[in-house]
């Protein structure tokens, strides 16, 4: 495997930034525009929550969490890596997450975890994200 710490803390970023995307405390806003940025414009989201894939453009994605995020659905809402594994290769990287989430949902608490599988390619604008499915517990 080929990995250079500028590759590692790239792709650092984009998960950092990605699941920071979604934070609303204390009422604020969240930049899930930046979704747009950090993937290829033609990325794919895979939900396996319900054990069948739901599959989802950017667009699809990003629109109905930016609803729920701004009117009072969610809020307080954080999601945070618990822990990971990044595997580099010249222009293609491959990451396996855990994670941790929490927040009000309907007014309620709850906290939840799961897993994602996120696939990174290096473009001539830097890393971009690819493609990324997930699973919660």
């Amino acid at each position: 495997m080929t990995e250079t710490p500028d590759a590692k803390a790239a792709i650092d970023h984009l998960m950092t930034a990605f699941l920071g995307a979604f934070a609303n405390p204390g009422g604020g806003a969240p930049d899930v525009d930046v979704i747009y940025d950090l993937f290829l414009p033609d990325g794919m989201i895979i939900s396996m929550v319900t054990g069948t894939p739901v599959v989802y453009d950017l667009r699809a994605f990003v629109e109905p969490r930016r609803a729920m995020l701004t009117d009072g659905t969610l809020t307080d809402f954080r999601e945070w890596e618990t822990g990971e594994s990044t595997q580099i290769f010249q222009s293609v990287a491959h990451r396996f997450s855990t994670y941790s989430k929490c927040g009000y949902h309907h007014g309620t608490w709850f906290e939840g975890r799961g897993a994602k599988t996120t696939q990174f390619v290096r473009t001539p604008d830097g890393w971009k994200i690819s493609s990324l499915a997930w699973d919660d517990v």
